[in-house]
């Protein structure tokens, strides 16, 4: 994760199989069986809440304790808040670094811990279930923990953090428990040696608290997979180790933030399509068979979308809302309770209330059953489909749609819309009455569900989008858009060869809000710095993809410090070369079986390089990732000495 967070009820006792979109098969025991003592626990805490960028933010420049990621001080009314809101377990996370004295006894600040202790005492005394950790110390000092230059150093560091932190947690209720360390990452070794530390720390915090009295004897622990990934080798490794604990009161824990191109929305992955199902089902899946199926319950300590770090607005908001819908869906089928990461931006601190309302209500909902939802949440009128009824696939996941509204209008069924099973449609003479002409978002409509959330339904009336001559520099190349209406989905941005360009080279999507930024009241699709940092000189020849299919094309050129309007660029691309590749489909595979090679990551390789050297063309690297998803969580990080499957 990145600093912000950079880059997881009773036992079923039913005989069920359980199918999703994705079509990956979950098989969960015939018979009953009875709920060991850490499922319990897990079970009562769910749902959970995540304290994000708070008491885990640190400032080297002069720390300024739980404000230091610019959140405000915690209050009693945020935490009774989110006890309100129905959430029955808090993470709290902590990080000790600027807040420990010298080795080797790296004493705690005295101050900073009784005041995370408030806070912890205020959740204690709302109910709710209270998880501590140490958290971005994983990415500092603690990745040191194993490497031959260490010396030894940062185990010595993080046991005696964890002698202090378990001594004066002590005597409180068993409604605290100890979780070891927030996304485990290691500086030494290939993933066999990085799995034997994880396995270290973990039994070394283990052998800590078990040992420091108190209700520590028996208090609920947590432990972490490496990097709180949920593949099945590092399940597997987790697994083993607690297995040889033999000890009823742990947690297995992992994070779940989604198919990472979605997460992002980079490489064209814009939708909540059925590799995104896929994906997550296969997650949860691998955890359930390897804990959850044998006794030892699992919480996903944080989960979410990565694109919430750089904004809300990063990932399509309809498809943001399928997502959290299914996630809540699937996750409590696998009887594997959920913590939303929240590090500021859903609830405010301040006001108290969700800065999106309707994902708080499909959260909410998804709790108990599922909510409902047209194919999409926006709709663009033109000109042209103004006499025509507008027909929109409709899932119900089992409930009845009651009313449609438009503002505080009741619509009127037969008349301004029809539904069917898996059908919405919007009758033309409605639709002409609210277009006045004018483009942009002429009308939001709110679809009544006999269950789950309201679904919003937005109608925009727009016309063919005017892209003009752009004009800046590295820190930032502005190009003017007459939107027209239209909503920006994303971007590809490519060389003259058709090969990738700025961050993320192997492919040409670029990452929403990120390598570029959108400003639709200023009119302005905003190349940034960090696209620039990682670009060369070349011609750029930039596509702007849509929500409702419409494309434009503009181009731009860099020489050294320049940035410059290029006019009349030939924008012949070979399509083949450049199209981000469909993963293949299983029934190919099975007419068509491939033999599978390994490849040894070298260095300086990347995802893209490697698929041009082996398949023929850079762009089938997606082949690759989806061949290795169960390792590779991000395309951009490879590990020199990783294996890959290759299939011919």
């Amino acid at each position: 994760m990145r600093i912000w967070k950079k880059i997881v009820a009773a036992s079923l006792c039913a005989a069920l199989v359980f199918t999703g979109l994705g079509g990956s098969r979950l098989t969960v025991k015939a018979e009953e069986e009875t709920v060991s003592t850490s499922q319990a626990y897990v079970n009562a805490m769910n749902p959970g809440w995540n304290l994000g960028n708070t008491f885990d933010g640190f400032d080297t420049g002069g720390d300024r304790g739980e404000e230091s990621w610019g959140n405000p001080k915690v209050t009693k009314e945020l935490i009774a808040t989110i006890k309100e809101q129905g959430f029955n377990s808090i993470r709290i996370p902590f990080t000790s670094v600027m807040r420990t004295g010298e080795a080797p006894d790296y004493k705690l600040d005295e101050v900073f811990l009784a005041r995370y202790a408030e806070v912890v005492n205020w959740a204690l005394e709302e109910g709710l279930y209270v998880m501590i950790n140490l958290h971005h110390d994983s990415w500092n000092w603690a990745a040191a923990i194993g490497a031959d230059w260490d010396g030894g150093a940062s185990i010595v560091r993080y046991k005696a953090i964890w002698t202090q932190l378990a001594d004066y947690f002590k005597d409180y209720p068993d409604k605290l428990c100890f979780e070891s360390l927030n996304e485990p990452q290691f500086w030494s070794g290939d993933e066999a040696r990085q799995l034997e530390i994880n396995d270290e720390v973990n039994q070394a915090f283990y052998d800590i608290v078990r040992n420091s009295g108190g209700k520590n004897g028996t208090r609920m622990l947590v432990l972490p997979t490496l990097n709180t990934n949920d593949s099945q080798s590092r399940c597997d490794a987790l697994y083993s180790m607690m297995k040889e604990l033999k000890d009823e009161n742990i947690i297995a824990t992992f994070h779940y933030y989604g198919y990472w191109p979605f997460s992002t929305n980079i490489a064209g992955t814009t939708t909540m399509d059925a590799t995104v199902v896929k994906e997550l089902e296969a997650a949860f899946n691998r955890v359930y068979n390897t804990f959850t199926k044998n006794g030892i319950g699992v919480i996903c300590g944080e989960y979410g979308l990565l694109g919430f770090d750089k904004s809300l607005n990063a990932i399509e908001h309809g498809e943001v809302l399928k997502y959290f819908d299914y996630i809540n869906y699937y996750s409590n089928k696998t009887n594997i309770p959920l913590m939303l990461w929240d590090n500021g931006q859903h609830m405010s601190r301040t006001e108290y209330v969700w800065g999106d309302q309707s994902l708080y209500d499909t959260i909410k909902a998804s709790l108990t059953g599922r909510s409902s939802y047209t194919e999409t949440d926006r709709v663009f009128l033109t000109e042209d489909s103004l006499n025509k009824n507008i027909l929109l696939n409709l899932t119900l996941n089992g409930n009845k749609l009651k009313e449609v509204y438009y503002g505080d209008e009741l619509l009127t069924n037969a008349k301004d819309y029809v539904s069917t099973p898996n059908k919405f449609i919007l009758k033309s003479t409605f639709v002409k009455s609210i277009v006045s002409g004018e483009y942009g978002e002429v009308a939001k409509l709110r679809l009544v569900f006999s269950d789950g959330a309201d679904w919003m339904l937005y109608l925009n009336y727009c016309k063919a989008p005017v892209v003009l001559e752009g004009s800046g520099d590295k820190s930032g190349y502005v190009i003017p858009v007459e939107f027209n209406g239209n909503v920006l989905s994303t971007l590809e941005a490519v060389k003259e060869d058709g090969s990738g360009v700025g961050p993320q080279n192997w492919t040409s999507y670029k990452e929403y809000d990120y390598a570029f930024s959108v400003d639709y009241k200023a009119g302005t699709v905003k190349f940034t710095d960090k696209f620039f940092s990682e670009a060369e000189d070349s011609t750029v020849i930039v596509t702007l993809h849509f929500q409702n299919g419409t494309t434009a094309k503009t181009q731009f050129t860099i020489e050294g410090d320049k940035v410059t309007f290029a006019k009349d660029v030939n924008t012949g691309v070979d399509d083949e070369e450049t199209e981000v590749t469909e993963p293949e489909k299983e029934d190919t595979e099975k007419e068509n079986p491939e033999k599978e090679e390994a490849y040894t990551v070298q260095k300086g390789d990347s995802l893209w390089k490697i698929a041009k050297k082996l398949l023929g063309k850079g762009s089938e690297w997606t082949k690759l990732y989806q061949w290795n998803k169960d390792s590779i969580k991000n395309p951009d990080f490879i590990q020199i000495g990783q294996k890959l499957v290759v299939k011919k």
